[in-house]
């Protein structure tokens, strides 16, 4: 695994625009820039960051721009201005040999785990999941925020459940998101076709993940190479986490039996889900249901799986929410609805 230099102060932070532009939340996403400014980072934005369209310009350009942004020297690490859609569109313009030849931290989540799937699954270069560039307009700043620049810098902290969430989500009133819902992981284990709750869990295994509604999509595209990468690093094990953006029940069984029947899960040590960000209708129970089809079953060689599967986690679209090294081995330690995570890079 390559582990690309981390960007310190006074270096430049390339930003790009590989789906949405923020063209439409300028005053938030300038906000968020001065917080980084004031870490002592200098940012350079490609030419498409500041369009208001979806997608921010047309594929072939933010691929030239991604590109230009591994090529050039100046540039230590590159984060996604924002989510949104089509940054699948852009993958086929990706330079991989400039890539490869020039690697980088690239961070960004939600649209643009497609390029984490790359970068990490195919290329073997480390990226981070679950900040953009326009994640800190909080003011006070949430401790995962600082948690996310302390990554961003080379400063790994163990991350740990936190107490409370934004349930209710953004708060137009005051402009923020309001902590109001308790934190409530879960600990499923398979016992006889069905989950049954637990207490305790540690285990280590290789980080990957992100977005499971673009993985979804990505499956089976010449710019993912999961079955590779879990060959590759088969001796560690894995650690899989998924933040679900708005697959109902049904959507994320047949996503996630997908991935078991590719033996994506034959050696995993742990499933992570976050929180769903648009459950709509279906409740956790519905969700639950049909994952006891995917986990309390057989894997690809028909022997029982028995993957220890945890259910809310501070992970995706719902804040707050972890900061992860796509790549990296992970350590998750539970216990009675609490956890931690470190990371380490080897």
């Amino acid at each position: 695994m390559i582990y690309p230099q981390f960007i310190m102060p006074g270096q430049t932070l390339g930003i790009c625009a590989p789906s949405a532009g923020v063209g439409d939340k300028l005053e938030a996403f300038d906000d968020s820039l001065e917080t980084l400014h004031h870490t002592g980072l200098e940012t350079f934005e490609t030419a498409s960051v500041r369009n208001a369209a979806l997608p921010s310009a047309p594929a072939e350009e933010r691929g030239d721009e991604f590109n230009q942004l591994f090529a050039d020297s100046n540039i230590a690490a590159v984060i996604s201005a924002s989510g949104g859609d089509y940054n699948i569109e852009m993958l086929p313009f990706i330079d991989q040999d400039t890539v490869s030849a020039n690697p980088k931290w690239f961070a960004g989540y939600s649209d643009p785990t497609s390029i984490e799937m790359l970068l990490t699954t195919k290329l073997d270069i480390a990226s981070i999941y679950g900040v953009n560039a326009g994640a800190w307009d909080w003011h006070p700043m949430h401790e995962y925020h600082h948690n996310a620049i302390d990554i961003l810098m080379g400063k790994i902290p163990v991350q740990h459940s936190y107490d409370m969430w934004a349930g209710s989500g953004f708060d137009d009133e005051n402009g923020r998101y309001n902590m109001d819902t308790p934190v409530a992981w879960t600990l499923l284990r398979p016992w006889e076709g069905e989950f049954v709750e637990d207490d305790h869990l540690d285990v280590s295994g290789r980080l990957i993940g992100g977005c499971i509604d673009v993985i979804d999509w990505m499956i089976g595209t010449p710019y993912e190479d999961l079955t590779g990468f879990t060959e590759r690093y088969n001796k560690d094990g894995f650690i899989w986490f998924f933040d679900n953006f708005e697959l109902n029940p049904m959507q994320l069984m047949y996503a996630a039996n997908k991935m078991k029947m590719m033996g994506l899960f034959d050696n995993a040590k742990a499933v992570i889900f976050g929180r769903t960000c648009f459950p709509r209708e279906a409740t956790d129970l519905d969700y639950l249901e049909q994952l006891e089809r995917v986990f309390c079953g057989k894997d690809s060689h028909g022997n029982e799986l028995r993957v220890p599967v945890i259910w809310n986690a501070d992970i995706g679209h719902t804040k707050p929410s972890f900061t992860l090294i796509n790549g990296s081995m992970g350590r998750l330690q539970y216990e009675y609805g609490r956890a931690k995570l470190s990371m380490e890079l080897r």
